[in-house]
């Protein structure tokens, strides 16, 4: 995926009318958690080879085990056909914050390191807001 200069705001107002409201809240909770660090709408293929389009907080150059460097973001929010996912790319010990906090933020469904969700409504936003602040605290040595 490959990183934009696309401006956040006219990306979020161009979406379509049912799903608007839910990335605006969202937004607004992660750029509130990640004002420091910015954020960037990347857009390309994804895990799968499906075309995405996905809200990325927190951009910095990931270095895989590998040695390969990619750019991607700590925490990013897209609009899929049928829900709204979350992405959450930090590890607690061993263990994928998705996974590990996912089951308190309400109505999801929650993957390795995802959470997808129908609305705004269906989750705890106080508990968003913690993951986010999670992810960021475990994040910061990567973004420095």
């Amino acid at each position: 995926m490959e990183r934009t200069d696309t401006d956040i705001d006219r990306y979020l107002a161009g979406l379509p009318d049912d799903v608007r409201h839910d990335m605006v809240a969202i937004d607004a909770i992660a750029s509130e958690v990640f004002a420091d660090h910015g954020k960037a709408l990347y857009v390309g293929k994804f895990w799968g080879g499906s075309d995405q389009e996905i809200i990325g907080y927190a951009p910095h150059m990931y270095r895989r085990p590998n040695g390969t460097e990619v750019d991607w973001f700590v925490v990013g929010l897209a609009v899929q056909k049928n829900y709204l996912s979350m992405y959450i790319s930090a590890v607690e010990g061993r263990e994928y914050l998705s996974e590990k906090y996912g089951p308190d933020l309400g109505k999801v469904k929650v993957g390795k390191s995802s959470i997808s969700f129908h609305s705004v409504d269906d989750l705890d936003l106080d508990a968003v807001r913690s993951l986010f602040a999670r992810a960021l605290e475990l994040s910061v040595d990567a973004l420095d």
